[in-house]
């Protein structure tokens, strides 16, 4: 019930502030800050006016997760052409929309508002909102030793060349040690369930001709984390390869607890101030053709604002866009970025994302950064990574007022980690490689479905949004 009086609530406003920006009449001087980020004549002449709905369904099922459904869902208000901001923004307002459920009792609700030059002013507003259970959360390690070769927290002198091998190994009954029973499975070993209640507020300022924005923000979260000892589940023989079920031994995450390697586990309030500098000539935020976009970005949490966590986490990062002189929207797009995560006592679950105002970062590995290795594959308290795409737009179909853009998308990615960022070097760099699809509906909805290949893993990742 409050979940549904909230959406109604951010309906609402939406409704309202759009109708004041749809009244938007002046051009003149009082926009020029934003005449650098106007779209290309070829995009501008594609671009949908009024307000429509986009999505895709989400199914899963996974032996933790259980069986899961869900919708993504983009709510996007362009207003009409003869509005001044028309031209210049992806969109005049946002609403992003996630639910899933899951038979194991995990569940999703992500709501997301984004607001850019608010009624042709200056600012824009961001206000994000989670609640989630996950249940399917991966833990490799917390230093640079996750580099190594996958090995079993109850066998580390036993190395595994690829994730295949490894997560069959993992089930193979054992004999259990002291506190475990007398015969376990490693199954869950790697993995822990998270539950998080999240509200964040940003908002940015253009500065002069627009290039420049300053942003500042407020997050507050409570995060409780469970891991999986004695939970019963699949499980091998060794001797004979039958299927079975058996209790799960001691998980990765509670071990390193235990022995005093991280913190966290036990979960509880953060409280963090945000704050960014920006420069960004992108034509099209979503899909750009063209552009840079650079920007400095920290999270400091404490207990003078509430926190009962001690941390601060600098992110350096820079992304380029390049139309190409063939085909008829051909883009070189690249991305480099340097993170650390400052705190002798940081909790383990900030070194999971590097936060950017254009959309936190997993670090190391899964679909936003590291695509051909499991996410959070490589965690160490520095970071850092570079990606290279090549997005070629090979067709082009109407239906009724819908719009879609389809290219093919080869890509490499790089990455690294690091305990200490002086430390940092080019040296033990992982890589990975594959192609992608992007489909772009009505332009601001990128679709996306990328195969990453690496010398461990094979993945296929679906989902709403680029990697950058």
């Amino acid at each position: 019930m409050r979940k549904s009086v909230l959406v109604l609530l951010l309906l609402q406003v939406v409704v309202i502030t759009t109708k004041g920006q749809d009244r938007a009449t002046a051009v003149g001087d009082s926009l020029s800050f934003i005449r650098s980020k106007r779209m290309s004549a070829a995009d501008l002449a594609k671009k949908r006016e009024g307000s429509f709905v986009t999505g895709i369904p989400d199914l899963s099922s996974d032996p933790v997760t259980g069986f899961g459904f869900g919708v993504r869902t983009n709510i996007i208000w362009n207003g009409k052409r003869d509005n001044p901001l028309f031209a210049y923004t992806p969109y005049l307002m946002k609403l992003k929309a996630n639910a899933a459920w899951y038979s194991s009792n995990a569940r999703e609700l992500v709501l997301s508002l984004d607001a850019p030059y608010y009624k042709g002013t200056r600012w824009r507003f961001k206000i994000d909102l989670k609640a989630q259970q996950n249940p399917a959360n991966l833990y490799f390690g917390l230093t640079e030793a996750s580099l190594s070769a996958l090995r079993l927290p109850s066998d580390p002198a036993t190395s595994f060349a690829t994730y295949r091998d490894f997560d069959r190994a993992r089930k193979f009954l054992r004999p259990g040690q002291p506190g475990e029973a007398a015969q376990v499975t490693d199954a869950l070993s790697n993995r822990f369930r998270e539950t998080e209640f999240m509200l964040n507020l940003k908002a940015d300022y253009a500065l002069g001709n627009g290039r420049w924005r300053v942003m500042a923000g407020y997050e507050i979260q409570h995060l409780a984390y469970k891991t999986f000892e004695g939970t019963e589940t699949d499980a091998i023989v060794p001797q004979t390869g039958q299927e079975t079920k058996a209790p799960n031994g001691f998980s990765l995450l509670q071990r390193d607890y235990n022995q005093g390697n991280i913190n966290g586990v036990n979960g509880g309030w953060v409280s963090i101030v945000q704050t960014a500098l920006l420069y960004d000539t992108r034509d099209f935020e979503p899909d750009p053709t063209k552009g840079v976009y650079l920007e400095l970005a920290n999270e400091y949490a404490g207990k003078a604002i509430g926190s009962q966590f001690d941390f601060d986490k600098l992110l350096v990062q820079g992304r380029f866009y390049q139309q190409m002189p063939f085909g008829a929207r051909t883009v070189l797009a690249g991305r480099a970025a340097i993170g650390n995560v400052f705190g002798k006592s940081a909790p383990f679950f900030e070194f999971q994302d590097q936060w950017s105002p254009d959309g936190s970062i997993n670090a190391l590995g899964g679909k936003l950064s590291l695509r051909g290795f499991r996410a959070n594959r490589f965690l160490a308290r520095s970071v850092a990574m570079a990606n290279l795409e090549f997005r070629f737009r090979f067709a082009e179909i109407s239906w009724g007022k819908h719009r879609f853009g389809f290219n093919a998308v080869p890509f490499i990615d790089a990455g690294t980690v690091r305990d200490r960022w002086q430390e940092m070097n080019f040296s033990k760099w992982r890589i990975a490689s594959g192609g992608g699809l992007r489909i772009a509906w009505n332009q601001s909805t990128i679709i996306s479905l990328d195969y990453g290949v690496s010398t461990e893993d094979r993945l296929l990742f679906f989902g709403i949004g680029q990697a950058f």
